[in-house]
Formats: structure tokens, C-alpha cells, sequence
């Protein structure tokens, strides 16, 4: 396995690791009613594209293939953070979880955050984040539970 930055070219093979995230792991966590809502079968193409070009994700490869990705946003902030159904417990999640914090360290940022699934929320806890407010985001009319989690960096080393 190998991390890269994101490139034109990529946006498609991360929705499929997007959709495939939701309905092949948060599925155990979530309705399928929530599961449609939050990762439909139909995607507005031009959004999407917009999207990862706007968070400008880590891209993780294995075999050539993309199975994983996430953001770090400038202000430390976590937008995405996905690994394909088929890719689960393979070391794609530690890769892009490194990434995320050499780049803070790069950044000088002092803490880290984000909106974690039910289903990612004990993965981001093994990495110092904690539980700051549980939560509900709508999307499409459904409410998705969640948490907002944050890791300040200033107080503790790097424990990956």
C-alpha cells in the first residue's frame, strides 16, 4: 500500500470507496434508510467532483487500486476520512491517520477535529480523539448520528 496526494482523475474511484465504506461497514451502525440517505446510488457527478476538489483528499493505493481516503482541511478540521468495504483492518486507515498528522505537524496546527460516524468513532478514539458532543447531522431529511471528536495536539505525543 502506498499514500499519494489526490489528482485529477481520482474523483470517481473515491466515491466508489465512499459508497462502499457506507454500505459494506457503517451498515452495521446505521438504518438502511440512513445508509440511502447519506450515500445514494445516484450521485450529482459535477458535486462530487467539486467536492474532492475542494478537500483535495490523501489518496491510499494498494495494487493500484484506490481504497482509502481523507482530508486535513487548514484549520484541522477532517472532512472525509473513508476506507473501502474490501480494505477493512489492512493498514490503509493507520496510513491515512499518519498522513493526517504529519501534515498537522507541517501545518503547526494544535488540535484536530472532526464529525466521526458511530461506526469510526472507537478507530478515532485508538488515536487520542475524544468525544466532545454527540450529535445528528440531517442529510436528505434523515438524521445520521454522530460525534464531533477533537484531538489536541499540544498535550500529548504523537501516539500512533
Amino acid at each position: 500500500m502506498r499514500i499519494r496526494d489526490f489528482r485529477e482523475g481520482d474523483e470517481l474511484a473515491l466515491h466508489r470507496v465512499f459508497f462502499s465504506s457506507i454500505h459494506e461497514v457503517a451498515c452495521h451502525d446505521y438504518s438502511s434508510e440512513q445508509i440511502a440517505a447519506w450515500a445514494p446510488a445516484e450521485i450529482d457527478e459535477a458535486l462530487w467532483l467539486e467536492r474532492m476538489w475542494g478537500i483535495q483528499p490523501f489518496v491510499v493505493e494498494d495494487g493500484g487500486e484506490i481504497v482509502a481516503y481523507a482530508d486535513l482541511q487548514s484549520r484541522g478540521y477532517i472532512d472525509h476520512f473513508f476506507v473501502s468495504g474490501g480494505h477493512q483492518r489492512r493498514g490503509a486507515a493507520r496510513l491515512l491517520m499518519e498522513r493526517i498528522h504529519a501534515r498537522a505537524a507541517e501545518l503547526a496546527l494544535s488540535e484536530l477535529s472532526s464529525h466521526v460516524s458511530k461506526t469510526a468513532q472507537p478507530f478515532f478514539a485508538h488515536f487520542g480523539f475524544r468525544i466532545v458532543e454527540q450529535r445528528s447531522a440531517l442529510i436528505r431529511g434523515i438524521e445520521l448520528p454522530n460525534a464531533l471528536m477533537h484531538k489536541n495536539l499540544q498535550d500529548c505525543s504523537l501516539s500512533l
